[in-house]
């Protein structure tokens, strides 16, 4: 208990003393006041009687045996003590039972003021830095007098969601927070950077205007589009009823575009049906859909031989979609299909790739039990060259490269809008910690997938740099792949994981997974200068209400509810400019579901981190 509250007794017990010396002194100070104001014979005394009354008295409580202020008896003291320690008591417990099942955002030194404003904030109210609160629904509710008060936030608030009101209109005085926010139950929340539609007080510098020279405002220029009036010195700003989306053309359009099947063209590089395929191509063009979504293959394209590349079906396929004046969003597969849910073909690694393999299987990610994962190459030879003297980050660059030359007048008639780049399993930026075909079942946590000789080489040298040869090891007692967290020494409450060596591991663990998809997306930048890239991040929703979030810790998140792992990822990925493509938003409805509740998951909670963490850069 004292761990989560951040303080030991002996801090209680000096906050205690303080506590009661302080209503000490009130009192006394009372009693002297009462004594300065009235004279012997009850009436005013004069200016010079009033100073030698104040020095007897300053004289009375500075020495111990005064007797103008009395001292307060000890047993009340003790039972004020006694009082504060069991109030601390039961905040410790309150705190403890929300962070380890709740995951809300509570500050190390939380007082029983954070707990209620936090559940206020989960009933959907809205609460203020000043403790101000009012219903989120009705800002008729707000005090008038807190109208020049923006919608601030702190390390143990909750992020507000903007609420999609039909119509909204504000009074500001000054630029106020004019729109009402919605508080959201999710972990280490932050104020996005104001949008360019945002009115509220932390975009001030932005929508008040130019400034003179003399200190006049000579231009005020709302950025969204609405009227403005100016009633009794307040702006008043109507909003339109739908606030634009970001950068689509400047309109508040959305792009849809539909994912084709995954076998669409075979394994020679050829349309499976091309008549049947241009028809569904009408059906989509004809409901006024924008584009389509289509994988681009390394095992198909690069087949046979290092550098040998056959694009001919995935040219035909994309002169249909340009015929047809669709768009294209294209996936760079640099992993096999078949074997995960909603594979309905089976699509291997290129075959020479499969050769070497076969002759040097650490090039493979690896579990504990020496069991390899073929679904796609280890980050440990990112920098090796073990793949006919090419790196692997090498191999993927010549294949995007080959691709941009291959298909240059799609990316030059703005065909190609978007490419996203294929960074682990199933094209996700994660470890393959829940391969069905090693017995991984939901809701398991999966085991870390570490123990190739190139990540154990990098392991070893990142313990001697921190002292600590011993620990150049993966963890023994994290459990299989569809163990429960409360099941293992690693992940359970206090477990491990918290610890010296736990919190090295995990760092070092997550950090690999960084460095794979800075490296990558920075030759991906390269190969598509110019064109949007984006990257694919996973939905490990289960075991999120738990301390360790042992399933996102095993996957390279290291996420448990005293650490944001999403935060380094978010700047990796704005620091390329690339877009982030959410797999969990489609389970954010699904948390009544039995099979969610059992594992404690979260997919609303995750999708609101991970997004939020994207709106921070």
């Amino acid at each position: 208990m004292q761990k989560l509250i951040g303080a030991n007794e002996e801090d209680d017990e000096e906050e205690i003393e303080m506590d009661v010396k302080e209503e000490d002194n009130e009192n006394g100070q009372k009693h002297i006041s009462a004594q300065m104001m009235l004279g012997a014979d009850g009436v005013m005394p004069s200016t010079s009687h009033q100073f030698q009354i104040q020095q007897q008295l300053q004289e009375q409580v500075s020495t111990p045996g005064g007797g103008a202020r009395r001292s307060r008896p000890l047993e009340e003291k003790e039972r004020t003590k006694l009082r504060e320690r069991h109030r601390r008591a039961l905040t410790a417990r309150i705190l403890a039972g929300l962070r380890k099942h709740g995951n809300y955002n509570l500050r190390v030194r939380a007082d029983i003021n954070d707990v209620i404003a936090a559940l206020a904030r989960e009933a959907g109210w809205v609460v203020l830095p000043d403790g101000t609160t009012f219903p989120s629904r009705s800002q008729g509710s707000r005090p008038a007098g807190d109208s020049s008060a923006g919608l601030t936030s702190s390390s143990s608030e909750m992020l507000s969601q903007q609420a999609p009101p039909t119509s909204l209109q504000g009074v500001s005085s000054g630029y106020c927070a004019l729109v009402e926010y919605n508080a959201c139950h999710m972990k280490g929340v932050f104020m996005p950077t104001p949008a360019p539609y945002d009115l509220s007080s932390s975009g001030h510098s932005q929508s008040s205007g130019m400034v003179g020279n003399g200190g006049e405002q000579t231009e005020s220029l709302p950025l969204i589009a609405g009227s403005m009036e100016v009633i009794n010195d307040k702006q008043i700003i109507g909003l339109p009823p739908k606030l634009p989306e970001r950068d689509f053309a400047g309109t508040p359009y959305v792009p849809v575009y539909v994912m084709l099947p995954l076998g669409v063209v075979n394994m020679k590089c050829e349309l499976v049906d091309p008549d049947g395929l241009l028809k569904q191509l009408r059906v989509l063009k004809s409901i006024n859909v924008d584009g389509v979504m289509i994988d681009c293959w390394w095992g198909i394209v690069e087949a046979h031989a290092p550098q040998e590349y056959n694009w001919n079906g995935y040219r035909k396929l994309f002169q249909m979609v340009h015929e047809l004046k669709l768009k294209l969003q294209v996936v760079m597969s640099f992993h096999e299909c078949g074997g995960n849910v909603g594979d309905d073909v089976c699509i291997p690694l290129p075959h020479w790739v499969a050769e070497i393999g076969r002759s040097n299987p650490d090039i493979f990610f690896t579990d504990r039990e020496g069991r390899r994962n073929t679904e796609c190459l280890s980050w440990g030879i990112d920098k090796e060259r073990v793949l006919r003297g090419r790196t692997a980050v090498e191999v993927y660059f010549d294949f995007m490269r080959s691709f941009r030359v291959e298909f240059n007048e799609f990316f030059e008639d703005g065909i190609i809008s978007m490419v996203e780049v294929g960074l682990g399993p199933c094209g996700e930026l994660r470890y393959p910690s829940c391969p069905v075909k090693h017995g991984w079942r939901y809701p398991g946590i999966g085991e870390f997938q570490c123990y190739d000789q190139y990540m154990l080489k990098s392991l070893r040298k990142a313990a001697e740099m921190r002292g600590h040869s011993f620990w150049a090891r993966g963890p023994d007692n994290a459990g299989s792949y569809s163990s429960h967290p409360h099941e293992t020494g690693f992940f359970c409450d206090e477990g491990d994981y918290d610890g010296y060596y736990g919190r090295f591991f995990l760092n070092w663990y997550s950090q690999l997974l960084i460095n794979h998809g800075d490296l990558v997306l920075s030759l991906a930048k390269l190969a598509f200068e110019g064109s949007c890239i984006a990257a694919k991040l996973p939905g490990i929703h289960w075991w999120y209400k738990t301390s360790s979030h042992a399933a996102e810790l095993t996957a390279g998140f290291y996420n448990p509810c005293n650490r944001d792992g999403y935060i380094a990822i978010a700047a990796m990925l704005h620091k390329h400019g690339a877009a982030l493509n959410f797999a969990c938003a489609e389970l954010q409805f699904l948390e009544q579901l039995e099979d969610l509740q059992e594992a404690l998951a979260n997919p609303q909670g995750l999708v609101w981190q991970a997004i939020t963490r994207s709106w921070r850069m």
